[in-house]
């Protein structure tokens, strides 16, 4: 564990400016400082008063989510599904849990989760990162980390461990059971806020660096502002997840199916509508943001896109088309599609350059970066 900072400190916040970036110091009483980094005009993220951020606590929630010691047959981690060199995203289109089942989604991203005000595919409820956090662990439909009804055995075997009491009591001072699975989820949520991602050629070339992006990307850029695909995919997030936008400009349905000329979706893939029951709620999911899109293909909620230029060029048309099988229809004329998403053509170069711009989101950094990679 990284040793604390002074414990005399008093309650502070400063504001430092250096090479566009502003630096966040918080800390309180009898706790370590956490340093936000961010770009000139990025604030920190809302934190529950509940939960502030520390270093301990930083830390014990990078060893928690490295740990398969919290899924039921030990073998399964929170970055079994969260990948850092894939965004902390998932190469498989449809996530698979500890006991083999695979789900009906992929696992999302984590990079600035922090800010992200809608944490799960299809239900705007779930807003706290400790909230959520339990979800994994211990879900039964679907199964993800196999926990659920152990909760006590899951407390026992981190009281029981060699390192986990000591770094709890660091984390978590004032508590009179510092191993606590309310404890566990404060601690992951912690590391979780901590993944910043603000590196990418696009942040350093909004700093000022002119050379960090390629003329083609820089092309591409403004095209993706033509097309209108930054009203949903909003920056610096690249998602209106992370805005103050209402709930419902935050899901969409993009039709990606239209099952049967009916507007339907693949049954438990419904999106919104499966928690609302509202007909027009069919198919809509939360935008997810585009930070570091390259490497987290496939793509969509269920990962039935392959590639950049297979998402190019669902977009283009308007809606993919399902030519046979279960799932057959033509997105496009789904009744329930957002009528945000005009179809559009591209030459070769125009195509080039968009994704040449997408690709400038990736934060090589933040994919290596030892801060959050496997402690143990």
């Amino acid at each position: 564990m990284t040793p604390p900072l002074s414990r005399d400190s008093p309650f502070r916040l400063l504001f430092l400016c250096a090479a566009g970036l502003l630096v966040f110091l918080a800390a309180t009483p009898g706790q370590d400082a956490w340093t936000w980094v961010l770009p000139d005009g990025v604030e920190p993220p809302l934190v529950p008063a509940d939960n502030p951020m520390t270093r301990a606590k930083v830390e014990l929630g990078r060893h928690l989510f490295y740990d398969p010691l919290l899924s039921g047959n030990r073998s399964f981690a929170c970055a079994t599904c969260h990948t850092q060199a894939l965004g902390f995203a998932d190469s498989h289109g449809r996530a698979v849990g500890s006991t083999g089942e695979s789900h009906v989604r992929g696992a999302p991203g984590l990079a600035n989760v922090a800010w992200i005000r809608v944490l799960t595919w299809a239900d705007p409820r779930l807003d706290r990162l400790e909230d959520q956090a339990r979800v994994p662990i211990f879900n039964e439909h679907p199964v993800e980390m196999g926990m659920a009804g152990r909760e006590a055995e899951l407390v026992s075997r981190l009281r029981e461990s060699a390192e986990y009491p000591a770094w709890f009591a660091e984390a978590f001072p004032g508590s009179a059971e510092p191993v606590s699975l309310e404890n566990v989820t404060r601690a992951v949520a912690s590391f979780q806020r901590s993944l910043v991602s603000f590196g990418s050629p696009w942040d350093r070339a909004q700093a000022g660096d002119e050379a960090a992006m390629s003329p083609s990307a820089r092309r591409g850029e403004v095209l993706f502002g033509r097309l209108g695909c930054g009203g949903c995919h909003v920056p610096p997030f690249f998602t209106s997840a992370a805005t103050g936008a209402p709930i419902r400009d935050v899901f969409f349905n993009t039709g990606l199916y239209d099952i049967d000329g009916e507007g339907a979706y693949p049954p438990g893939n419904e999106g919104l509508h499966a928690l609302t029951g509202m007909p027009e709620d069919m198919g809509r999911f939360r935008t997810p943001s585009l930070r570091n899109v390259a490497v987290t293909a496939p793509y969509m909620h269920d990962g039935s896109l392959a590639t950049l230029n297979e998402v190019v060029d669902f977009y283009g048309r308007g809606g993919r088309l399902v030519r046979d099988g279960p799932y057959q229809g033509d997105g496009f004329r789904n009744p329930y599609r957002s009528p945000r998403l005009t179809p559009f053509t591209l030459s070769l170069r125009e195509r080039t350059d968009l994704v040449g711009f997408l690709r400038a989101l990736t934060d090589e950094s933040f994919l290596s970066d030892p801060a959050f990679s496997d402690p143990w």
